[in-house]
């Protein structure tokens, strides 16, 4: 297996700092941007600096560590309450930054907690300190652990449940969903490594994914740097693709999965289902269980994140003179833009969910999935007891 091809998040504990790899500036530059406050972290989440679920639950947590380091050398604490008091601003302040990926609100709650349970027992400021700097790195590591074991799963269940044992596979993708949008290796993009390294994938393809081409800028980045057989095609061409080439599974990642299935991803992914679903071809969502929102009942539930149309009608590339990068208006100025992040996949278009404990398919009789609490748990028991 392949190393882990790129790394987008530099954390140090001592002394505490935290880099970021710039996405926005991928493929021309690469650049790390040093995060040192909340208001810097909110920044590079809602920009899409950093950008993926797991990645920004895990910038999140990481955040708070380094804004807490900065406030206590500055002496800004002088009682357990103000700590607490200012943690719990600034984690409701680092909520604000997008409202969809689960992550983030699932690491907000649990440093929430972890802070407060601190402070209760009259830990000192270096040991709070201590004890959000575990928790991120801690974050870091648990991530890459479970891209690996999702791909792994992934694989070798698109491989089995294809038949097709006699060729290698194509595969086609949409978004991001590697190392730049996760602590390590990826979701859906670790199983289509996990395919190449087993010798079992043929061609990846992936969309430019439209507005903000996290395909042609950050996927191509990765497979590129693998060395995976791959080719990028504009959003609009799928349908064409699948009706032109024997593709064997469409493989994508979650922002967030509600408890009945329902999948929120990125903006595209709800139609490449439905013309899957035409040509019979397998939909599978790679979604480690910190992206399942046991909380929301379906997809209707989700607040879908509505972006600037500046992202629309302007795109990225170099200026008139060649050397400087930067947006250049496409449209008639004052055009109306509607531009939503993510669109919610219905689960009875989802073949099957991959998390880190295995893949979770539907009852062939009714064509939905059991309800993912009671999966999990079982799930979850089982791999305790290998």
């Amino acid at each position: 297996m392949s190393s882990l091809p790129l790394e987008s998040i530099i954390f140090t504990s001592e002394p505490i700092s935290l880099k970021i790899l710039n996405q926005l500036l991928l493929p021309h530059e690469t650049t790390f941007t040093s995060i040192n406050t909340i208001e810097d972290g909110h920044t590079a989440i809602k920009t899409m600096q950093v950008r993926g679920a797991p990645a920004i639950g895990i910038v999140a947590a990481l955040t708070l560590a380094v804004d807490l380091a900065r406030k206590h050398k500055d002496s800004y604490f002088h009682t357990p309450d103000a700590i607490l008091s200012d943690v719990k601003k600034s984690l409701n302040f680092l909520k604000t930054a997008r409202p969809t990926a689960v992550n983030l609100f699932r690491t907000v709650d649990d440093l929430s907690v972890l802070v407060e349970e601190r402070t209760k027992q009259n830990d000192s400021m270096d040991d709070i300190i201590e004890a959000v700097v575990r928790n991120g790195k801690q974050m870091l590591v648990d991530d890459q652990k479970v891209n690996t074991a999702i791909g792994s799963y992934g694989a070798d269940y698109i491989y089995d449940s294809v038949n097709r044992h006699e060729k290698k596979l194509k595969i086609l993708t949409h978004c991001n969903t590697g190392s730049l949008a996760t602590g390590g290796y990826g979701t859906a993009l670790g199983i289509i490594r996990s395919l190449y390294f087993k010798g079992h994938l043929m061609h990846a393809y992936f969309t430019e994914t439209r507005p903000y081409n996290q395909g042609a800028r950050l996927t191509a980045y990765e497979l590129l740097s693998d060395g995976i057989p791959s080719t990028m095609i504009c959003d609009s061409m799928a349908a064409a693709l699948m009706s032109n080439t024997e593709i064997d599974a469409i493989v994508l990642g979650a922002d967030r999965v509600a408890r009945n299935g329902d999948t929120a991803n990125k903006i595209g992914t709800y139609q490449l289902a439905i013309v899957a679903k035409y040509y019979g071809i397998k939909f599978i969502v790679a979604a480690p269980t910190s992206s399942i929102d046991l909380n929301t009942v379906s997809g209707k539930e989700i607040i879908i994140e509505e972006r600037p149309s500046e992202e629309v009608v302007k795109v990225a590339g170099l200026l008139e003179d060649n050397r400087e990068y930067g947006k250049v208006l496409t449209t008639p100025r004052n055009v109306n833009v509607w531009n939503p992040s993510f669109d919610v996949t219905p689960a009875t278009l989802i073949t099957a969910i991959v998390t880190e404990y295995g893949v979770i398919t539907k009852s062939p009789d009714t064509n939905e999935f059991p309800d993912l609490a009671e999966v999990l748990v079982k799930m979850k028991a089982n791999k305790q007891q290998e």
